[in-house]
């Protein structure tokens, strides 16, 4: 019987065994590593997209709209509208994983502009994607990320920002997609009216310099706003024209909306009455009628009269002038002074109807007003020329156009009878719009007296500011509606020019529907609301427009005064160098 013996296993062997297991435990931990390594490779990677190209799924304008605008600024570099990178939150209801109830009262502390119910419909709407804020403050980032919901997203997305928030809102204008189309694109004002050149690459950084001095835009606003509210007007529109170059310093239209957020804004606030609404002016056309007599040789002498003893009946219509006017014959300054409706009729007629239609063409009133903005109205003009359209459109009747148009038309007779177009680009010294020649020198300096007279004596005195020598024409003209006239609602205007020793600016206030206060007596009339803005303004601003007040200057009158002698309170005025 054999004895089975166990022999040892050479050590050989089992040091090979042990290598291999060695061997397969590295591949499978290299293997690991790499896999580890690829996963925070492919983590790091998306990081790095989403900070070069990212933003929420859904954000269409990132990749629709990828172009940066060019920034406004006004005449002196001052920041009007320019794009900024802006923080948005936003969020995708199918990943939301909190309670959405919870949720959307949590937002509505944070972010109080919206109600729970609000953000409750965001976050259970079937849309992939949804923005909860498209302006939000690094802050309110901050509080949002920290309630930990991954269906809430970040993002930095260019943003159009208007710094100056309401100022010069119908100048600029504002951006935003356009019916169906998500691009965006400019929709009104500068914005829209430049928007290839905002928006070309290849002027990437270049700013627009606007006309603009936002200095003066804001005394403009700030005066009209209290105006508006103190005679509870429904509307309200100003202008400051430079006579020399056509230069807009100031467009204001109120209401007025604010370009950053116009959630809410209704169409009356969007609409830029200074160039889109047209109105009979009233008064403030006869300074046009004067100049169209003097300078087709109609009139010759200021010291001839006509007569505006009583109302003139023409056909079935009648015209007359208001309670308290003299009821006798007046000459020219006294026409203007008094702003006679029969007189100034009188001359019209004599004048006729091709030469005054022809002018009120010359002047710019047959076509929309030339400025770059496409929110332009055309006037309405009269289809029938007939004798007492003539006489009426004298005074501003029957006759529609916007108040940019009758502020060129104002520029025009005092800088020398020549009309240029209006623009909102600033103009570098010595590049302003040859023009055309509408009046001759010797008629625009007439018409200078004429204006000043009228601030100095007539309805324009409340427009007067001491030192600027002030001159311009009231108007107060029944509101149109529905095809008539509301015989309880007017249009206030006054319209002016300093100094007009050597005239510089137009600056042109107009209140629509104002209401008469205990401080007026009642009277809602240009002299008493309109005209008080004007003054204001050129005080406020004449200093910065480089216009120093001189109480010691005057307008030379010499040759007038004598003509004044029924009219109140026309002494020779303070001064009388011609400067």
């Amino acid at each position: 019987m054999s004895t089975l013996v166990a022999r040892p296993v050479p050590a050989r062997r089992s040091n090979d065994q042990r290598h291999a297991l060695v061997a397969v435990a590295h591949v499978r931990l290299m293997m690991l590593m790499l896999l580890i390594a690829a996963g925070f490779l492919l983590v790091i990677g998306r990081i790095a997209l989403l900070g070069l190209f990212g933003g929420p799924a859904g954000a269409a304008t990132l990749a629709i709209n990828p172009v940066v605008r060019g920034d406004i600024l006004d005449r002196n570099g001052q920041p009007l509208a320019r794009t900024i990178e802006a923080w948005t939150i936003g969020v995708r209801p199918g990943d939301v994983l909190g309670d959405r109830q919870e949720l959307a009262g949590r937002l509505a502390g944070l972010m109080p502009e919206h109600d729970s119910a609000w953000y409750l419909d965001r976050l259970t709407m079937k849309a992939k994607f949804t923005y909860l804020d498209k302006h939000a403050s690094p802050a309110m980032v901050n509080q949002v990320h920290a309630l930990g919901e991954p269906g809430i997203v970040f993002a930095r997305e260019p943003e159009r920002l208007y710094p100056q928030s309401t100022m010069a809102a119908h100048v600029l204008g504002y951006i935003g997609p356009t019916g169906t189309d998500p691009k965006i694109l400019g929709r009104a004002g500068v914005e829209r009216a430049f928007e290839q050149r905002l928006t070309d690459p290849t002027r990437r950084g270049d700013a627009i310099d606007l006309s603009i001095d936002a200095r003066v835009q804001g005394a403009m606003e700030s005066e009209l706003s209290r105006a508006m509210v103190m005679f509870q007007a429904r509307a309200a529109t100003g202008l400051v024209l430079d006579v020399r170059t056509g230069e807009v310093i100031a467009m204001a239209s109120l209401p007025v909306y604010n370009p950053n957020k116009l959630t809410g804004t209704t169409s009356d606030a969007l609409r830029n009455n200074v160039t889109q609404s047209v109105y009979e002016l009233g008064s403030t056309f006869k300074p046009i009628t004067m100049a169209t007599a003097i300078q087709t040789g109609t009139i010759t002498s200021m010291a001839r009269r006509f007569d505006a003893t009583a109302p003139l009946k023409v056909g079935s219509y009648t015209i007359h002038d208001e309670r308290g006017d003299p009821k006798r014959w007046l000459n020219i300054p006294e026409t203007l002074i008094y702003s006679s409706n029969v007189a100034t009729a009188r001359i019209a007629d004599e004048i006729g109807k091709d030469k005054l239609s022809a002018m009120f063409t010359a002047m710019g009133f047959g076509e929309r007003p030339s400025i770059e903005l496409r929110e332009r109205a055309g006037p309405i003009w009269p289809r029938y020329w007939g004798r007492t359209t003539v006489m009426t459109t004298a005074y501003g009747h029957g006759i529609a156009v916007t108040p940019l148009h009758l502020a060129n038309a104002y520029a025009t007779m005092v800088n020398g009878g020549i009309w240029r177009p209006t623009t909102l680009l600033k103009v570098a010294p010595g590049q302003a719009a040859a023009g055309r020649r509408v009046l001759s020198e010797q008629t625009s300096a007439r018409m200078r007296q004429l204006l000043r007279l009228v601030c100095l004596y007539g309805t324009g005195r409340k427009g007067d500011a001491p030192g600027y020598r002030v001159g311009g024409k009231t108007g107060t003209a029944e509101a149109a509606s529905n095809g008539g006239y509301d015989h309880h609602r007017n249009v206030a205007t006054f319209v002016a020019a300093f100094p007009m020793d050597a005239p510089r600016y137009v600056v042109l206030a107009m209140l629509d529907s104002p209401l008469g206060t205990k401080e007026t007596g009642g009277w809602k009339t240009a002299a008493w609301n309109a005209a008080p803005v004007v003054g204001r303004v050129i005080a406020r601003t004449g200093a910065i427009l480089g216009v120093m007040p001189d109480t010691r200057r005057e307008v030379n009158l010499a040759d007038l005064q004598p003509m004044l002698s029924l009219v109140a309170g026309a002494k020779p005025p303070t001064g009388g160098e011609e400067q």
